[in-house]
């Protein structure tokens, strides 16, 4: 059986909005990330562990607020103080997070099937963001998160590069679609290809 994804009935692909005269590669690009895990991990108070002693994947913990930490098929987002979202396209990365953190130190829960990603990818990305949410993007560089607020729905937007500006952009799977046409909707101004 294969798992319906939150996106897969509404989102289109094709070329929308303002895209007359414009060269295909200059439209922004929406997407919906698929078969990502989506793991939670969060440190118990009583844990008197060391971070400094944890690796995933090769991958530190982030210890700063707002910081990533990323290699090519997974990510570490700090998503509160001892709390951080690992999102990997790694086949067995629940198998790893367990080996690296124990079961008396870390709740480490599934939420993959609770959450729709999109990823907004182009020139105009930045600008796409501003219309609907406090942050100022301006001064948001690769590899930061930030949980916030887009036209009301809570998401969490996660920087992947800077050329061109590309986000992945997780929000609770029961408001992925009011997310999603919030999204496009604002996207029809720069033009964009849903793929």
């Amino acid at each position: 059986m294969t798992a319906i994804t939150p996106l897969e009935f509404i989102h289109k692909k094709g070329i929308f909005g303002d895209h007359h005269k414009k060269n295909e590669s200059d439209l922004l690009k929406i997407k919906e990330v698929k078969n990502l895990t989506i793991i939670q991990l969060v440190q118990y108070k009583r844990s008197k562990i060391n971070l400094n002693d944890i690796k995933i994947e090769s991958l530190e913990v982030p210890e700063k607020n707002s910081t990533v930490n990323s290699n090519k098929e997974t990510r570490i987002l700090w998503s509160a103080p001892r709390t951080w979202l690992i999102c990997s396209s790694k086949e067995n990365i629940i198998g790893a997070i367990k080996r690296s953190c124990k079961e008396t130190d870390f709740a480490i829960t599934d939420i993959s099937q609770s959450r729709a990603v999109m990823q907004i990818q182009g020139f105009y990305a930045k600008e796409l963001l501003k219309k609907g949410s406090p942050i100022n993007f301006n001064e948001f560089e690769v590899n930061k998160c930030v949980g916030t607020i887009f036209h009301g729905i809570a998401v969490v937007i996660d920087s992947i590069s800077n050329n061109p500006d590309t986000f992945n952009l997780l929000v609770l799977r029961s408001f992925g679609e009011s997310f999603y046409h919030h999204i496009t909707d604002s996207a029809l101004e720069f033009g964009y290809v849903g793929i």
